[in-house]
């Protein structure tokens, strides 16, 4: 079940991602997905040059789950952006 709910928020960012980041700050950056001690799903995209609040809000809907974002510095130049979903409980 677990498995299946995330694979369908990977594929929903996979098929939605270039319609709500039309500037392009997020698609084709790395991005690593990962759950942390089986209570959250953290997706994270790196070397973003910067992001405003319409695509932090854009992949918030294709997540389609509550979730945070967080972003914080990487180097001078690029960002890292956070996304994490709660696990426990939709």
């Amino acid at each position: 079940m677990l498995r299946a709910r995330l694979a369908e928020i990977q594929q929903r960012l996979q098929q939605g991602m270039a319609a709500v980041d039309t500037h392009h700050r997020l698609v084709g950056r790395p991005v690593i997905y990962r759950v942390i001690a089986g209570q959250t799903f953290e997706i994270e995209f790196k070397e973003v040059p910067s992001i405003d609040e319409s695509e932090v809000m854009g992949v918030k809907r294709l997540i389609g789950e509550k979730c945070f974002c967080r972003v914080s510095p990487q180097t001078a130049e690029n960002l890292t952006v956070r996304f994490v979903v709660p696990l426990t409980g939709r």
